[in-house]
């Protein structure tokens, strides 16, 4: 599954960068997550839980960032196992560009998933991909300009 979109966030880039940086304000935004840890300057371990379609998970994974380039830019990307329900895979490249006062988010997504979730197929995967996507971004946007 691939996922590009573009968000408007109320806030400058340097706030964003902040926001998309700090676990605490991450921890919030993600629907669903449960715990984010910090393992180093570029690795994270998270619990998701998550329900797609009739199907409810709890995703244990790392994430990873790479491709730093503070404040502009960076990939992240992760894996996460569900137990009996699957796993997810995937990553996204994230860009940062400022247009008075404020942000344009830019990401591209690619996803990848299998087990009991990839038998729910692609439409009902993609529009909860697109959903939990939509409340991420929704919260972001809220904490980064610190409403």
């Amino acid at each position: 599954m691939d996922m590009t979109g573009e968000e408007r966030i109320a806030a400058p880039r340097e706030a964003v960068w902040k926001a998309l940086n700090d676990t605490a304000v991450l921890k919030a935004c993600i629907p669903g997550c449960e715990s984010l840890e910090r393992i180093s300057d570029t690795e994270l371990e998270a619990t998701v839980g998550v329900k797609l379609g009739p199907v409810k998970a709890r995703f244990n994974g790392k994430v990873e960032l790479s491709n730093l380039n503070p404040p502009l830019s960076y990939t992240i990307t992760g894996e996460g196992k569900g137990g009996i329900a699957g796993f997810a895979k995937g990553g996204a490249d994230v860009t940062l560009t400022e247009e008075g006062g404020e942000t344009v988010l830019t990401y591209t997504v690619n996803a990848d998933v299998g087990g009991k979730i990839a038998q729910l197929g692609s439409r009902l995967i993609s529009s909860s991909a697109k959903k939990l996507a939509t409340q991420f971004f929704e919260n972001l946007n809220q904490a980064a300009a610190g409403t």
